[in-house]
Protein backbone atom coordinates (compact mmCIF):
# COMPACT_ATOMS: atom_id res chain seq x y z
CA UNK A 1 0.00 0.00 0.00
CA UNK A 2 1.38 3.40 -0.85
CA UNK A 3 0.34 6.95 -1.29
CA UNK A 4 1.81 9.46 -3.72
CA UNK A 5 0.06 12.76 -3.62
CA UNK A 6 0.47 14.85 -6.76
CA UNK A 7 1.84 18.13 -5.48
CA UNK A 8 3.20 20.91 -7.60
CA UNK A 9 5.59 23.16 -5.70
CA UNK A 10 4.07 26.59 -5.19
CA UNK A 11 7.26 28.24 -3.99
CA UNK A 12 9.14 30.16 -6.65
CA UNK A 13 12.82 29.26 -6.43
CA UNK A 14 15.25 32.12 -6.85
CA UNK A 15 18.61 31.43 -8.52
CA UNK A 16 21.47 33.86 -7.97
CA UNK A 17 21.93 36.26 -10.84
CA UNK A 18 18.67 35.33 -12.60
CA UNK A 19 16.11 35.16 -9.83
CA UNK A 20 13.46 37.32 -11.46
CA UNK A 21 13.64 35.43 -14.73
CA UNK A 22 13.57 32.05 -13.01
CA UNK A 23 10.62 33.05 -10.87
CA UNK A 24 8.74 34.30 -13.91
CA UNK A 25 9.50 31.15 -15.89
CA UNK A 26 8.43 28.93 -13.01
CA UNK A 27 5.23 30.91 -12.61
CA UNK A 28 4.47 30.59 -16.33
CA UNK A 29 5.04 26.85 -16.10
CA UNK A 30 2.78 26.57 -13.08
CA UNK A 31 0.01 28.50 -14.76
CA UNK A 32 0.34 26.34 -17.86
CA UNK A 33 0.36 23.12 -15.86
CA UNK A 34 -2.75 24.07 -13.89
CA UNK A 35 -4.56 24.83 -17.15
CA UNK A 36 -3.57 21.44 -18.59
CA UNK A 37 -1.00 22.85 -21.02
CA UNK A 38 1.71 20.35 -20.11
CA UNK A 39 3.92 21.04 -23.12
CA UNK A 40 4.30 24.70 -22.16
CA UNK A 41 4.93 23.75 -18.53
CA UNK A 42 7.65 21.36 -19.68
CA UNK A 43 9.23 24.03 -21.86
CA UNK A 44 9.25 26.55 -19.02
CA UNK A 45 10.48 24.22 -16.29
CA UNK A 46 13.16 22.23 -18.10
CA UNK A 47 15.70 25.09 -18.47
CA UNK A 48 15.44 26.18 -14.86
CA UNK A 49 15.50 22.57 -13.65
CA UNK A 50 18.75 22.15 -15.58
CA UNK A 51 20.06 25.22 -13.73
CA UNK A 52 19.33 23.49 -10.43
CA UNK A 53 15.89 24.67 -9.35
CA UNK A 54 14.60 21.94 -7.01
CA UNK A 55 10.91 22.76 -7.42
CA UNK A 56 11.18 22.55 -11.20
CA UNK A 57 13.17 19.33 -10.90
CA UNK A 58 10.47 17.77 -8.72
CA UNK A 59 7.72 18.88 -11.07
CA UNK A 60 9.53 17.40 -14.07
CA UNK A 61 9.93 14.15 -12.17
CA UNK A 62 6.21 14.13 -11.57
CA UNK A 63 5.41 14.83 -15.20
CA UNK A 64 7.69 12.07 -16.45
CA UNK A 65 6.30 9.63 -13.89
CA UNK A 66 2.70 10.38 -14.85
CA UNK A 67 3.30 10.84 -18.57
CA UNK A 68 1.91 14.37 -18.65
CA UNK A 69 2.65 16.09 -21.94
CA UNK A 70 5.27 13.50 -22.85
CA UNK A 71 5.71 9.71 -22.83
CA UNK A 72 5.84 8.18 -19.35
CA UNK A 73 9.45 7.49 -18.39
CA UNK A 74 10.25 6.23 -14.91
CA UNK A 75 14.02 6.43 -15.41
CA UNK A 76 13.84 10.10 -16.28
CA UNK A 77 11.45 10.67 -13.40
CA UNK A 78 14.01 9.11 -11.06
CA UNK A 79 16.71 11.38 -12.53
CA UNK A 80 14.78 14.56 -11.74
CA UNK A 81 13.50 13.32 -8.36
CA UNK A 82 17.08 12.47 -7.38
CA UNK A 83 18.40 15.91 -8.27
CA UNK A 84 15.66 17.58 -6.24
CA UNK A 85 15.95 15.07 -3.38
CA UNK A 86 19.68 15.69 -3.07
CA UNK A 87 18.85 19.35 -2.51
CA UNK A 88 16.57 18.40 0.37
CA UNK A 89 13.19 18.58 -1.36
CA UNK A 90 10.94 16.44 0.86
CA UNK A 91 8.35 15.76 -1.86
CA UNK A 92 11.03 14.47 -4.20
CA UNK A 93 12.59 12.39 -1.42
CA UNK A 94 9.21 10.84 -0.66
CA UNK A 95 8.44 9.97 -4.28
CA UNK A 96 11.99 8.74 -4.88
CA UNK A 97 11.64 6.42 -1.89
CA UNK A 98 8.53 4.91 -3.44
CA UNK A 99 10.30 4.49 -6.79
CA UNK A 100 13.07 2.51 -5.09
CA UNK A 101 10.52 0.54 -3.09
CA UNK A 102 8.64 -0.44 -6.25
CA UNK A 103 11.70 -0.81 -8.48
CA UNK A 104 10.36 1.65 -11.04
CA UNK A 105 13.00 3.38 -13.13
CA UNK A 106 15.68 2.01 -10.83
CA UNK A 107 16.73 -1.28 -9.29
CA UNK A 108 14.47 -2.16 -6.38
CA UNK A 109 16.13 -1.44 -3.05
CA UNK A 110 14.11 -1.35 0.15
CA UNK A 111 17.13 0.00 2.05
CA UNK A 112 17.50 2.94 -0.32
CA UNK A 113 13.75 3.44 -0.19
CA UNK A 114 13.93 3.69 3.59
CA UNK A 115 16.80 6.17 3.31
CA UNK A 116 14.82 8.62 1.19
CA UNK A 117 11.53 8.06 3.01
CA UNK A 118 13.25 8.75 6.32
CA UNK A 119 14.74 12.02 5.09
CA UNK A 120 11.33 13.14 3.85
CA UNK A 121 9.47 11.89 6.93
CA UNK A 122 11.82 13.75 9.23
CA UNK A 123 10.92 16.93 7.34
CA UNK A 124 7.26 16.28 8.09
CA UNK A 125 6.13 14.83 4.75
CA UNK A 126 2.97 12.92 5.63
CA UNK A 127 3.10 10.52 2.69
CA UNK A 128 6.67 9.55 3.56
CA UNK A 129 5.72 9.10 7.20
CA UNK A 130 2.96 6.68 6.25
CA UNK A 131 5.10 4.75 3.78
CA UNK A 132 7.94 4.57 6.30
CA UNK A 133 5.53 3.23 8.91
CA UNK A 134 4.61 0.45 6.49
CA UNK A 135 8.29 -0.45 6.06
CA UNK A 136 8.70 -0.80 9.85
CA UNK A 137 5.40 -2.65 10.07
CA UNK A 138 6.55 -5.24 7.52
CA UNK A 139 10.27 -5.21 8.21
CA UNK A 140 11.15 -4.14 4.67
CA UNK A 141 14.53 -2.44 4.43
CA UNK A 142 14.64 -2.16 8.22
CA UNK A 143 14.16 -4.44 11.19
CA UNK A 144 10.48 -4.87 11.98
CA UNK A 145 9.59 -2.55 14.83
CA UNK A 146 5.98 -2.07 15.97
CA UNK A 147 6.77 0.94 18.18
CA UNK A 148 8.52 2.78 15.37
CA UNK A 149 5.68 1.90 13.01
CA UNK A 150 3.23 3.43 15.48
CA UNK A 151 5.39 6.56 15.73
CA UNK A 152 5.26 7.19 11.99
CA UNK A 153 1.61 6.10 11.63
CA UNK A 154 0.74 8.63 14.33
CA UNK A 155 2.57 11.52 12.67
CA UNK A 156 0.94 10.75 9.33
CA UNK A 157 -2.49 10.24 10.92
CA UNK A 158 -2.27 13.59 12.66
CA UNK A 159 -1.78 15.16 9.23
CA UNK A 160 -4.95 13.50 7.96
CA UNK A 161 -3.62 10.51 6.01
CA UNK A 162 -6.66 8.25 6.13
CA UNK A 163 -4.79 4.94 5.74
CA UNK A 164 -2.52 5.94 8.61
CA UNK A 165 -5.55 6.71 10.78
CA UNK A 166 -7.03 3.30 9.99
CA UNK A 167 -3.77 1.43 10.64
CA UNK A 168 -3.21 3.34 13.88
CA UNK A 169 -6.71 2.44 15.06
CA UNK A 170 -5.94 -1.23 14.44
CA UNK A 171 -2.74 -0.88 16.44
CA UNK A 172 -4.60 0.52 19.44
CA UNK A 173 -7.32 -2.09 19.07
CA UNK A 174 -4.83 -4.97 19.09
CA UNK A 175 -2.20 -3.45 21.38
CA UNK A 176 0.59 -3.76 18.81
CA UNK A 177 3.46 -1.34 19.44
CA UNK A 178 1.28 0.57 21.88
CA UNK A 179 -0.87 -0.18 24.92
CA UNK A 180 -4.27 -1.53 23.92
CA UNK A 181 -6.84 1.25 24.12
CA UNK A 182 -10.29 0.88 22.58
CA UNK A 183 -11.19 4.53 23.17
CA UNK A 184 -8.20 5.67 21.16
CA UNK A 185 -8.98 3.06 18.53
CA UNK A 186 -12.49 4.52 18.23
CA UNK A 187 -11.01 8.01 17.87
CA UNK A 188 -8.87 7.02 14.88
CA UNK A 189 -11.53 4.79 13.31
CA UNK A 190 -13.91 7.75 13.52
CA UNK A 191 -11.49 10.14 11.84
CA UNK A 192 -10.89 7.64 9.05
CA UNK A 193 -14.61 6.87 8.73
CA UNK A 194 -15.37 10.58 8.42
CA UNK A 195 -13.01 10.67 5.45
CA UNK A 196 -15.09 7.99 3.77
CA UNK A 197 -12.97 4.92 4.56
CA UNK A 198 -15.35 1.96 4.32
CA UNK A 199 -13.12 -0.35 6.37
CA UNK A 200 -13.07 2.13 9.23
CA UNK A 201 -16.85 2.49 8.94
CA UNK A 202 -17.19 -1.30 9.25
CA UNK A 203 -14.95 -1.47 12.31
CA UNK A 204 -16.57 1.55 13.93
CA UNK A 205 -19.94 -0.14 13.65
CA UNK A 206 -18.52 -3.15 15.47
CA UNK A 207 -17.32 -0.87 18.26
CA UNK A 208 -20.81 0.56 18.72
CA UNK A 209 -22.39 -2.89 18.87
CA UNK A 210 -19.87 -4.33 21.32
CA UNK A 211 -19.43 -1.19 23.38
CA UNK A 212 -15.65 -1.39 23.09
CA UNK A 213 -14.29 2.10 23.75
CA UNK A 214 -17.70 3.68 23.29
CA UNK A 215 -21.23 3.37 24.64
CA UNK A 216 -23.29 0.66 22.95
CA UNK A 217 -25.51 2.21 20.31
CA UNK A 218 -27.20 -0.03 17.74
CA UNK A 219 -28.57 2.88 15.77
CA UNK A 220 -25.13 4.38 15.32
CA UNK A 221 -23.73 0.95 14.44
CA UNK A 222 -26.46 0.60 11.80
CA UNK A 223 -25.62 4.08 10.52
CA UNK A 224 -21.93 3.33 10.00
CA UNK A 225 -22.62 -0.09 8.48
CA UNK A 226 -25.23 1.46 6.20
CA UNK A 227 -22.68 4.05 5.05
CA UNK A 228 -19.96 1.41 4.74
CA UNK A 229 -22.26 -0.69 2.59
CA UNK A 230 -23.01 2.35 0.43
CA UNK A 231 -19.25 2.77 0.00
CA UNK A 232 -18.89 -0.80 -1.20
CA UNK A 233 -18.03 -2.79 1.94
CA UNK A 234 -20.00 -6.03 1.68
CA UNK A 235 -19.33 -7.07 5.31
CA UNK A 236 -20.85 -3.78 6.46
CA UNK A 237 -23.97 -4.57 4.46
CA UNK A 238 -24.28 -8.01 6.01
CA UNK A 239 -23.79 -6.60 9.50
CA UNK A 240 -26.41 -3.93 8.87
CA UNK A 241 -28.96 -6.59 7.90
CA UNK A 242 -28.18 -8.62 11.03
CA UNK A 243 -28.45 -5.72 13.46
CA UNK A 244 -31.70 -4.61 11.81
CA UNK A 245 -33.34 -7.79 13.12
CA UNK A 246 -32.69 -6.56 16.67
CA UNK A 247 -34.06 -3.06 16.04
CA UNK A 248 -37.55 -1.58 15.93
CA UNK A 249 -38.84 -0.03 12.68
CA UNK A 250 -38.59 3.38 14.35
CA UNK A 251 -34.94 2.82 15.27
CA UNK A 252 -34.12 1.65 11.74
CA UNK A 253 -35.82 4.72 10.27
CA UNK A 254 -33.87 6.97 12.64
CA UNK A 255 -30.59 5.23 11.75
CA UNK A 256 -31.31 5.64 8.05
CA UNK A 257 -31.97 9.34 8.57
CA UNK A 258 -28.68 9.61 10.43
CA UNK A 259 -26.93 7.91 7.51
CA UNK A 260 -28.43 10.31 4.99
CA UNK A 261 -27.56 13.35 7.07
CA UNK A 262 -23.99 12.13 7.51
CA UNK A 263 -23.44 11.58 3.78
CA UNK A 264 -25.26 14.73 2.67
CA UNK A 265 -23.11 16.82 5.01
CA UNK A 266 -19.94 15.18 3.67
CA UNK A 267 -19.38 13.56 7.06
CA UNK A 268 -19.59 16.81 9.05
CA UNK A 269 -22.86 15.81 10.75
CA UNK A 270 -22.51 12.19 11.78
Amino acid sequence: MRIIKVIIGLTLSILLGSGVVVAADFDKGLEAYNSGDFKTALAEWTPIAEQGDADAQFNLGLMYENGEGLPENDKTAVKWYTLAAEQGDAKAQSNLGVMYSDGRGVLESTKTAVKWLTLAAEQGNANAQFNLALRYDKGEGVLENDKTAVKWFTLAAEQGIVDAQFNLALRYEKGEGVLENDKTAVKWFTLAAEQGDAGAQLNLGVKYVTGAGVLTDNRRAYMWWNIGSYNGNEAAGRNKDKIAKQMTPADISKAQDMSSRCLESNYTDC
